[in-house]
């Protein structure tokens, strides 16, 4: 999208302002057959993890909770484990994002497509999205298959 990097860098500078500091939460939702859920935005280009931003008065665990619900409808059915802690340079010189892994959860359907979430699904690993972008193809790697953790999203 020609418009994407605009309209990250005008959220950026508000966020700057409304934010000292932009939190964010994604999670590697694996079904039994080791699939993992991706969902593609209308705002910004290829697939990615569920996910998104931390609000105010939020914590990671019912951010988590809450973006999992609007972008899969998927609830968390047990505790999901920490990944760990990146830093999204990519983004901003302040954006952090927290990853989980979730295997105990709830889906009573796939969501239909709407404004802000146009696709989603499981994939299996060697079938990934051709445009499924790095980060997330790195998430995945240190998770199913235990590639060294980098600090950076990338």
């Amino acid at each position: 999208m020609k418009i994407e990097p605009l309209l990250r860098r005008m959220f950026h500078v508000y966020w700057r302002f409304a934010r000292g500091m932009t939190l964010g939460v994604r999670a590697v939702v694996l079904d039994g057959e080791n699939r993992v859920f991706l969902v593609k935005h209308s705002y910004v280009s290829g697939w990615h993890l569920p996910g998104g931003g931390v609000e105010t008065g939020e914590t990671f665990l019912s951010s988590l909770k809450r973006e999992l619900i609007e972008e899969g409808r998927i609830e968390m059915t047990g505790e999901p484990l920490l990944h760990g802690l990146f830093f999204n340079r990519r983004v901003s010189p302040r954006d952090h994002v927290a990853v989980y892994v979730v295997r105990q959860y709830r889906q009573d359907r796939m969501p239909e497509p709407n404004h802000e979430i146009v696709a989603c699904g499981f994939f299996r690993v060697a079938d990934l999205p051709s445009d499924t972008t790095q980060g997330t193809r790195a998430r995945i790697a240190e998770v199913l298959d235990n590639r060294p953790l980098t600090e950076d999203w990338i």
